[in-house]
């Protein structure tokens, strides 16, 4: 079968889409990615996203639905532009809140809207019935580290948020370590600029102690997974730095940030060697890559653009790939829930 796995971040980068195939490996799976491609939003759908938290209950139905028949058009399009068909269409959707202590998550991007636009098979909301089991909901890519890429140590996306997946004691674990890009992206659109280049703007300033001293007494780094963060506790948490940075110069505020980014990372993966596969979009920012590897006592392996671009995509894919073949896509060793699950809901039209 050939799946098409749709994931939109929070940093809001545009549509990663990938059209892929797996196939039993060893004691896990291998893939193959056929065609892969991130489409950027337009003006109007980007405010759209950004708003959707703070509208109305009725302006968000509406903004599900008009979400979910423009990802359904621009699956179409991908379609024509690659000629290739899938069997069914993974979407993870686009995250507007995520509350797992009171109960409930909530991805845009309605998949029967999709369906419709597309007449294919859809599976979405992957995260509902974890966090229902009481578990967080997230990291959900996970059990993709472990059963696609098993030869690496630990797993780290760099995102709208840096995450780690890694066996202990026989069992995956992972947890949400902190923001990334969703800050970085921010203080470089003061800026004017869509996302710090490189870590040039960073790379440009001085670490500040304060403003460093701040951000590691934040309690959440004090918790013991499974723990998740959003976008709400980004706003809570590190409004001084969504407002500029306590009076810094952005300059010296990214580079205080990434600082900070560095020695959260280097701390929770806690490894005395190994190699640990980077992707996500923070995989190319070449300077917070390089305050990573100067504290890092294990190997980075930064792969091909590829897989840093499509990584996530993928393993959405995936999932829907281990629900189709009944296995669990879900792992209460990383999320805290009840329970293994297989997750995702699926909508077939005639």
């Amino acid at each position: 079968m050939i799946y098409l796995g749709l994931m939109s971040g929070t940093s809001l980068d545009g549509l990663d889409a990938v059209f892929c195939t797996f196939h039993p490996q060893g004691e896990g799976y291998g893939y193959e990615i056929l065609f892969g491609t991130t489409v950027e939003y337009d003006d109007e759908t980007r405010e759209m996203l950004q708003n959707a938290p703070f509208v109305s209950g009725e302006r968000l139905i509406f903004y599900d639905r008009k979400y979910g028949h423009h990802l359904g058009k621009k699956v179409n399009e991908l379609i024509a532009q690659s000629g290739i068909t899938p069997d069914i269409i993974a979407s993870h959707g686009h995250t507007v809140f995520h509350a797992p202590d009171r109960k409930f998550t909530f991805q845009m991007g309605h998949g029967a809207a999709i369906a419709a636009e597309c007449n294919l098979p859809v599976m979405n909301d992957f995260r509902s019935l974890d966090v229902a089991l009481g578990g967080h909901g997230a990291p959900l890519v996970p059990i993709g580290d472990k059963l696609l890429f098993p030869q690496f140590d630990a797993c780290l996306n760099l995102g709208g948020f840096a995450n780690v997946s890694l066996e202990r004691d026989g069992k995956r674990i992972a947890w949400d370590i902190s923001p990334v890009n969703f800050i970085a992206n921010h203080l470089a659109s003061l800026k004017g600029k869509a996302y710090d280049h490189d870590g040039l703007t960073g790379a440009a300033g001085a670490v500040q102690k304060s403003l460093l001293d701040k951000l590691e007494s934040l309690d959440y780094y004090r918790k013991k997974y499974p723990k998740s963060l959003g976008r709400e506790w980004v706003e809570s948490n590190m409004d001084f730095l969504l407002s500029g940075g306590d009076g810094y110069s952005i300059e010296d505020t990214l580079r205080t940030f990434y600082e900070h980014v560095a020695l959260r990372i280097t701390n929770d993966i806690n490894l005395k060697s190994g190699k640990v596969l980077c992707t996500g979009g923070g995989a190319k920012n070449r300077f917070l890559m390089q305050c990573i590897q100067e504290k890092a006592q294990w190997e980075v392996v930064i792969p091909e653009d590829e897989l840093i671009d499509f990584k996530e995509a993928l393993i959405f894919a995936f999932l829907c790939f281990l629900k189709q073949t009944g296995k669990p896509n879900c792992l209460a060793s990383v999320t805290g829930a009840s329970r293994d699950s297989l997750s995702g809901s699926v909508l077939f039209v005639s």
